[in-house]
């Protein structure tokens, strides 16, 4: 039996201290304690609300998880190092939550935020945390109610000695492939949330494809839902087999049960958001990083949400799409195909991009292939093509795009032009496709080896002396522009 002292010098005694606690018991915090429990952790819980609480308890009873109702109680109950999960709201109760348990923690004890947190949130909390002579990671973690169930992937940062702590409970519980975590240290301070935010980055870019995908074939296609169905089950089998293009098929096979409609035809079409796509498209703008397949999905979001005024336009702002007879159906659904893996090619390479100019501006030294591990199992994103992703990286670390590696490459060339087509029909029959729009945009504005831009840097220089560089010789050069217009 072991002996200890508690804070206010009462002599108590426990066999067995608990090895983690989890703060914040809605779904994400009481499903990813449950995890630790299966995994023979015991794990200490606790809620603001001590009902919210009782009702984890009463509904998932487990011999290893442990409530109470006193936040001094919980820290005391946890070994040392202590080892806290914060699983509330981002953003101010993150804050409350760590005013609260600083008085009542040890030097070397370690909290980790495993919320949706602003990475710009978590340099300055593991900041100001380390210099009181505690350690911090902020943990990205994805997969979903039924990830942080049955293994989620996780993306942790932060101080790599507190990780060093946590490790073996982090990978033990995080999804699986191939029998390999989906789980490995990240980098310092923010780098795991800034992992997990480019992660939803994606994720939102993934989705309006697919999304585009689905009103290509149904407004231009005439597909019913059932073969829509039919249509992403297949493609599934391929090389778009994703987690992603998974459910959708399984959307479509879903009836409404008091209409007896499909229920994709009765849900409005107002896509919400969390913040996360709208921080991925503010720190591309930050880092002077062209992400704007990633960003155009979140304008989607945002030109979703204006149902009222978008009712009204299309009465307004009429267009007659010109007749269309497609004869071959078959070649047009293999046509949408091609160019929905071409244009995910090109959200992931905006995404690792990303990744990388961040990487150098924050200095955290980011293994990119070590991140595709990550996402192949337990989250959103996952995907078959992931593994091609750690190829790239595993032949050359240092890979300026992920467009030019030559796998990726040769699938680009080769189904370009599927997506040139699919992209001008939309375009044709007056489709919204914003994201289709913006990949084949962006593709051909990497690729361009002499742009328009040098018109813009003369404009730049005739109204604001901005100067420009020559293509002849080196140097920052000005020219008075409107005097030598009038020689």
């Amino acid at each position: 039996m072991k002996i200890w002292y508690n804070r206010d010098m009462k002599l108590e005694a426990n066999m067995k201290k608990n090895d983690i606690g989890v703060i914040g018991l809605a779904v994400m915090g009481s499903n990813l304690a449950l995890n630790m429990a299966d995994h023979d952790y015991e794990v200490a819980i606790y809620n603001r609300t001590y009902a919210v609480g009782e009702a984890v308890v009463k509904n998932n009873p487990h011999p290893k998880m442990h409530l109470y109702k006193e936040l001094e109680d919980f820290v005391q109950s946890l070994a040392l190092p202590r080892k806290i999960v914060l699983m509330v709201k981002a953003g101010r109760p993150v804050d409350l939550v760590i005013e609260g348990l600083l008085p009542l923690l040890s030097e070397g004890d370690i909290i980790m935020d495993g919320g949706n947190s602003n990475f710009n949130d978590t340099i300055k909390r593991t900041k100001e945390i380390e210099a009181l002579g505690f350690r911090y990671l902020g943990v990205g973690i994805s997969g979903g109610e039924e990830g942080a169930r049955f293994g989620p992937a996780i993306m942790p940062g932060g101080s790599k000695d507190a990780y060093e702590h946590v490790s073996e409970i982090l990978e033990s519980i995080s999804a699986k492939y191939n029998g390999e975590p989906c789980c490995t240290y990240m980098g310092s301070d923010g780098a795991g949330h800034y992992v997990k935010m480019v992660h939803n980055g994606i994720e939102y870019a993934d989705m309006q494809l697919i999304a585009e995908s689905y009103s290509i074939l149904k407004h231009i296609g005439n597909f019913s839902n059932d073969e829509i169905q039919a249509i992403f089950s297949k493609w599934n089998e391929g090389e778009l087999e994703s987690f992603l293009i998974e459910i959708s098929a399984q959307i479509f096979s879903v009836k409404d049960p008091e209409t007896h409609n499909h229920l994709i035809d009765m849900i409005l079409d107002k896509a919400a958001q969390k913040g996360t796509g709208k921080w991925t498209a503010e720190e591309a703008l930050n880092t002077g990083t062209d992400a704007s397949l990633l960003t155009s999905s979140v304008f989607a979001r945002f030109m979703s949400a204006q149902k009222d005024q978008r009712v009204k336009a299309s009465s307004i702002l009429d267009y007659d799409a010109p007749a269309l007879n497609i004869e071959d159906k078959e070649a047009f659904v293999e046509d949408v195909r091609q160019a929905l893996y071409a244009s995910k090619i090109i959200a992931y390479a905006q995404g690792f991009d990303l990744m990388k100019n961040a990487s150098l501006e924050y200095g955290w030294d980011l293994q990119f292939g070590a991140i595709a591990k990550v996402f192949r199992e337990g989250c959103i994103i996952r995907a078959r093509f992931l593994n091609r992703i750690t190829e790239a990286y595993d032949t050359n670390p240092s890979l300026d795009n992920l467009m030019v590696d030559d796998s990726f490459k040769s699938s680009l060339l080769e189904y370009q032009g599927n997506l040139r087509k699919i992209t001008s029909l939309a375009i044709t029959q007056g489709v919204s496709v914003p994201a289709f729009t913006t990949a084949i945009s962006y593709f051909d504005a990497y690729r361009t080896a002499s742009s328009s831009a040098n018109l813009i840097q003369a404009q730049r220089d005739l109204f604001g002396a901005h100067t420009y560089e020559r293509v002849d010789r080196e140097g920052d050069f000005h020219t008075e522009w409107i005097d030598l217009s009038r020689e």
